[in-house]
């Protein structure tokens, strides 16, 4: 087991890994820019290592600053979180490079799922379900173009390789705009991922976000922790995250999450992982895979029982993973809210001081926030401030807890989204379950504040 690692990262994910290696009997080193001084896990951390100014590009992206700050340290290991250069394979590549162990999955599994294009082709070829669609990169010719798009059937989706994040595709319901939209795709995707790449899919009308957690070994051991509904989100952007997911079949998730765990024997891959698939009328398509923790791996730690983020660890160190498949068991219902600093209906971002900070508590409640009373929520970077999570032995009774939880809530000085939070488990249709991913954007065009 590695005795010091770097957490290269911030905000609720660093303090997570910071607690997962306290646990391991692991020393965590924190990096912070200077506008993260502040920060809990700076506060409570044994070594801390400044570097760089407040904009990420001159820190948190830094590579070499990163690399630099394990070395002073004696690190042994960088866990990267989520976001930044998490999926980044020239960081992986780096750091493993420079003598440090990379907690995530090689490289080359890394390159491979980042680019959607191979993604899919790995995919087909491991036998995943995939959304219908061109075979790869679109050709520049209009006439190629239009003749895909008419043997897949509108409307499509034009998408980036090196997109994510909800950036990089634009919906084509007629023949007439194809065109000028694969160019405009193309345009923004070289502009902003240095890939001008895009490929075509159909575009499933009314389809939910379903996602399946994955853990493997270099010894070619794979297991899947069950699923996730992903489905309330504004904007590609998730809101709310739920496990189990309501009203699917246990059958189908068994043969789904069979396949994703024979892709990941198949590639080779090490680590956490995520497949993220769309749900209609019974058929799961695949539409890419995320290679790292999730933000809302915690709704599958609580119906599992397993640790994610310390069994990263673990594998990372060279560990077998230490259970099977039979051994995974569903234990109830688990609910994330994502806690955003912003308005909770325009949702411009609102930084600033927070005068008054009270988490709720009690059976089934967990909270995964880096913020505290006084804490400065710097303007420089994503607006999500913690988690709130809840288990119940059903789904009901997650849902009451939630609401209770919410309620007990109070956030004060900055304006957060858990006002949306509150109406949205009172909502009539959530409360059943099984909304799909365009459920969330209706819902707010028609509660206009």
């Amino acid at each position: 087991m590695f005795k010091k690692i770097l957490v290269a990262n911030r905000g609720e994910i660093a303090l997570r890994i910071q607690r997962a290696c306290r646990e391991l009997g692991i020393k965590a080193v924190m990096v912070y820019s200077e506008a993260d001084k502040e920060a809990k896990y700076v506060k409570l951390a044994e070594e801390a290592v400044c570097i760089g100014p407040a904009a990420s590009s001159l820190s948190y992206l830094n590579m070499p600053a990163i690399i630099s700050a394990a070395e002073v340290t004696d690190a042994e290991a960088i866990h990267p979180g989520y976001g930044f250069l998490s999926e980044n394979a020239d960081f992986a590549e780096r750091v493993e490079k420079s003598g440090f162990q990379f907690i995530g999955p090689t490289p080359e599994s890394i390159r491979i799922m980042g680019d959607k294009v191979s993604a899919k082709q790995a995919m087909i070829r491991a036998g995943v379900p995939c959304v219908p669609g061109s075979e790869g990169e679109l050709p520049d010719d209009p006439v190629q173009i239009r003749r895909i798009a008419k043997s897949v059937g509108y409307p499509v989706i034009i998408k980036a390789a090196g997109g994510g994040g909800g950036r990089g595709m634009r919906v084509v319901h007629t023949e007439a705009a194809l065109v000028n939209a694969v160019q405009m795709t193309k345009a923004e995707a070289g502009a902003a991922f240095g890939n001008p790449a895009v490929y075509m899919e159909k575009f499933l009308q009314n389809p939910r976000h379903i996602e399946i957690q994955i853990l493997a070994d270099k010894f070619k051991n794979a297991v899947y922790l069950g699923e996730r509904d992903c489905s309330m989100q504004r904007r590609h952007q998730k809101v709310i995250e739920e496990a189990p997911a309501p009203g699917i079949p246990r059958k189908l998730i068994e043969k789904i999450g069979e396949r994703c765990v024979a892709a990941c024997k198949k590639i080779g891959y090490r680590g956490a992982g995520t497949f993220e698939f769309l749900f209609e009328n019974g058929e799961f398509y695949f539409i890419e895979m995320n290679t790292r923790v999730q933000v809302e791996h915690p709704v599958t730690e609580w119906v599992t029982g397993v640790d994610i983020v310390k069994t990263q660890i673990m594998v990372a160190a060279g560990e077998r993973l230490p259970f099977t498949q039979r051994q995974i068991q569903i234990r109830g219902h688990a609910i994330e809210c994502r806690i955003n600093a912003e308005d909770p209906f325009k949702f411009t971002p609102s930084p600033g001081r927070v005068t008054s900070w009270h988490m709720p508590g009690g059976p089934g409640v967990r909270v995964d926030s880096h913020v505290y009373n006084n804490y400065f929520v710097p303007p420089n970077y994503d607006s999500m401030i913690g988690k709130l999570i809840v288990h119940g032995d059903t789904r009901e009774q997650a849902l009451a807890r939630m609401q209770t939880a919410l309620n007990e809530t109070v956030i004060e000085g900055i304006n957060t989204n858990v006002p949306l939070h509150r109406e949205l488990m009172v909502d009539a249709k959530f409360m059943q379950g099984g909304t799909n991913i365009h459920y969330l954007e209706h819902w707010l065009s028609q509660h206009k504040r």
